[in-house]
């Protein structure tokens, strides 16, 4: 092989790092995708667990920023109207919030007038305060305090003129809101128990935070801007005939990959990369497990920055206080997911449901976390797609303090179906083959260290400039020519696309 054949090489074929792949090709530069897997996709992917088994395996919602998929041309499956998002509660009248905000607070009368009055203008806020940290993410963070410069602090003018245009009021809500806990924040606008209890289970998704934790009114609003709102959107799965991937979430990691193709960019599954080239503090290309040797003149990582630096890099080849700081990066993934394929006849409508009755409920979910325990308990969200039930399961920590996942999984399986069946009776008899991903699955299979979907907590400590660790939130690293783009930098968390398009504006493009 020639020297330098590719400009640049991406380690990890994630949306992130498909995205990023994407624009580079299409400014006409030599780009190679790296991905361990057999199947592109990261944690955005659709995969089929047997037949009729079609899963979105880790993510069952969301999408890519409309300028991404304007800007890429891709074409994705649309969906025609939002689901409705509902609370299951012991008694017979489930708290049901519609999309439309003149419908939902029909449903939230039932429980609260004064609530039912109060939701329009809550969902206005949180809107315009989900559209300010839509402008965040769409913002270079300059290295602060190091090296700041007016291109990159420009990014930083815009987000405080974005935050004037919201007006005094506004723009003071939305700054207290980000350190308050959801507990707190939902108890200045609400007070019927059921619907504080509702929405504080988005703060907390995919986190390992209770709602009554500080920074939890920056993670719902987070996931608010993420969902559109507090219900999932999920592309439908793929039916019986139409084959794998052709729907459901993988179809943005598809539609992703076919465009670096188009515009003449490689992507090589089955490649896992075991070592990013370091001569002088320069990125030189990157070794496989097969001993190949491919060189580069830049090196995108779209793998988390624990694995990157520590692992792909290694400790010597970089400063001690940033081994230090990287060795500190909060991860404490706590998310596992069970998928369950059934007759059909489930009686589980297709919406998102929630199980969080009262933020203590949530709180008291956390709780077991916090010393290694899985929730007895556990706040689930449910999602379905024709006869695949999807589970997201909190909580259960990647490091369990007395037991072992190869022991524990099959319990996280039968707490998820017992504690549906309260609500949903036929359930149980209705399943004919199960699918269980534990926080040790996530990392072994999907590459997540320990499990965090979101390749590091998204914690105050670890956002906006401070993300990954502070001084180094612009993509680059001590290392000249090696980049990151995945979840774990700023804009990063969720499924849209942020980290691995202004990566892409940092190289100049």
């Amino acid at each position: 092989m020639t020297e330098n054949q590719y400009d640049t090489i991406i380690v990890g074929a994630g949306h992130n790092g498909l995205v990023a792949a994407a624009y580079l090709a299409k400014a006409r530069k030599k780009v190679l995708v790296l991905e361990r897997r057999p199947i592109v996709g990261g944690t955005v992917v659709t995969e089929s667990f047997g037949e009729g088994f079609d899963v979105d395996s880790v993510w069952t919602g969301g999408t890519l920023r409309p300028d991404i998929i304007k800007d890429l041309k891709l074409s994705l499956p649309t969906v025609t109207e939002k689901p409705a998002f509902i609370s299951l509660l012991s008694d017979a009248e489930n708290l049901v919030i519609d999309s439309d905000p003149a419908k939902a607070a029909e449903s939230i009368k039932h429980f609260s007038e004064k609530d039912a009055a109060r939701w329009p203008e809550f969902v206005r806020f949180m809107n315009m305060a989900a559209g300010i940290l839509d402008v965040a993410y769409s913002t270079i963070m300059p290295r602060l305090p190091k090296n700041f410069s007016f291109d990159e602090g420009y990014g930083l003018f815009e987000l405080g003129l974005e935050l004037r245009l919201a007006g005094r009021r506004d723009m003071l809500n939305f700054i207290r809101a980000l350190p308050m806990t959801a507990q707190e924040l939902l108890e200045e606008n609400f007070e019927s128990e059921e619907l504080k209890a509702a929405i504080a289970s988005v703060a907390v998704h995919g986190q390992t935070l209770g709602p009554m934790e500080a920074g939890t009114g920056y993670t719902l609003i987070h996931n608010w801007l993420n969902r559109g709102g507090l219900a999932l959107t999920p592309s439908p799965l793929p039916k019986p005939g139409e084959g794998q991937g052709v729907r459901g979430i993988g179809s943005i990691s598809q539609a992703l990959a076919e465009t670096v193709k188009a515009h003449g960019g490689q992507i090589r599954c089955e490649a896992e990369v075991t070592r990013i080239q370091v001569d002088k503090q320069q990125a030189k290309g990157v070794v496989l497990a097969s001993g190949e040797a491919i060189p580069a003149g830049t090196v995108i990582s779209a793998v988390d920055p624990k694995q990157t630096f520590l692992s792909l890099v290694g400790p010597m080849e970089l400063p001690p206080e940033f081994v230090w700081k990287t060795q500190s990066i909060k991860m404490r993934g706590s998310v596992a997911k069970v998928h369950l394929l059934t007759n059909g006849d489930h009686g589980i409508p297709e919406e998102t449901i929630v199980l969080a009755p009262s933020i203590k409920y949530l709180e008291k979910a956390y709780d077991a976390a916090k010393y290694g325990g899985i929730s007895e308990k556990p706040y689930l969200e449910v999602t379905t797609s024709g006869n695949v039930v999807s589970v997201h399961f909190q909580y259960a920590p990647y490091k369990l303090k007395n037991s072992a996942w190869k022991v524990e999984a099959e319990r996280v399986k039968d707490l998820t179906i017992n504690t549906l069946a309260e609500y949903f009776p036929a359930i149980q008899s209705r399943i004919t083959n199960y699918q269980i991903i534990t926080p040790l699955d996530l990392e072994q299979t999907y590459g997540l260290t320990e499990g965090d979907l979101n390749h590091g907590q998204l914690m105050l400590d670890q956002f906006l400039f401070m993300r990954p660790i502070p001084g180094w939130s612009n993509h680059k690293t001590p290392i000249d020519g090696l980049y990151l783009c995945g979840s774990g930098v700023h804009s990063g968390g969720g499924v849209s696309g942020a980290a691995g398009r202004n990566v892409v504006r940092v190289l100049g493009f």
